[in-house]
């Protein structure tokens, strides 16, 4: 990992068509692709998501648990063998396990300023590496593709992992790419730092990077309406959401 400069600039970056062409530019903030990668932050974001995804079902029968007799099995003397009480205790064949696994939990609470600092310093590790792109589209027309998608994905995109991040109502590119198997698809507001650090490379859909720019700047989770997704060249949001835009001279004063 890189370690940023304490200035965040803004990253500009060219915007791809499906076939290859240039269409013009957009503007990564600084603020989310140019901010510190903490090493450990992310470390213990990723470590409780994967936390969170286990499921924590294992269970083992315990001595009270597990079917059986609870009669002894022979007399406490006169045997010349070790007293037993029960046919159900761990050192039989059929009986109850002795400390097993039980339900639980493996949710680790991870505020949410902590999750959004890991996702910043993980796209910003990405973006001052050069693997952040951003697309108008994957297919062109409105028929689904896959062909074409993967064409258009060649053009801007090498890498072994490529985690493509669409708009919600995005159907067509996500028909197009769902079946490939470098290619992980995500929803803007989905975005986490798991993914993007498994990804070798991260390409947006311009609807996609506006959706998750209004993110932050709404409070919320890249859930902004289309009224509310900001222009990707100022940042400015026609709505009363708050601009992504640094403010100028005559704002301040």
């Amino acid at each position: 990992m890189t370690a940023s400069t304490t200035e965040r600039a803004d990253r500009t970056v060219d915007v791809k068509t499906p076939a290859g062409e240039t269409s013009g530019t957009v503007t990564l903030p600084g603020s989310l692709f140019d901010a510190n990668a903490n090493v450990s932050l992310m470390h213990q974001v990723v470590v409780a998501q994967l936390a969170a995804a286990r499921q924590g079902t294992h269970a083992t029968k315990t001595r009270a648990q597990v079917s059986g007799t609870g009669a002894k099995p022979y007399r406490q003397k006169g045997t010349g063998r070790a007293r037993q009480g029960s046919l159900r205790a761990p050192q039989f064949e059929g009986g109850g396990v002795s400390h097993g696994p039980q339900p639980r939990s493996y949710d680790q609470r991870t505020p949410k300023k902590m999750k959004a600092a890991a996702l910043r310093g993980a796209l910003s590790d990405r973006a001052r590496e050069g693997r952040v792109a951003v697309v108008t589209a994957f297919v062109e027309g409105d028929a689904p593709s896959t062909k074409a998608a993967l064409a258009a994905l060649d053009a801007i995109s090498s890498g072994k992992r490529v985690l493509v991040v669409l708009d919600r109502d995005d159907v067509l590119n996500w028909v197009s790419l769902r079946n490939v198997p470098r290619v992980h698809l995500i929803e803007a507001g989905q975005l986490n730092t798991y993914d993007v650090l498994c990804a070798d490379e991260v390409v947006f859909t311009e609807t996609a990077l506006a959706e998750y720019v209004a993110g932050p700047a709404k409070g919320g989770r890249g859930r902004a309406s289309s009224s509310e997704l900001p222009d990707l060249e100022t940042h400015e949001i026609d709505s009363e959401v708050p601009s992504m835009a640094p403010a100028t001279t005559e704002e301040k004063a």
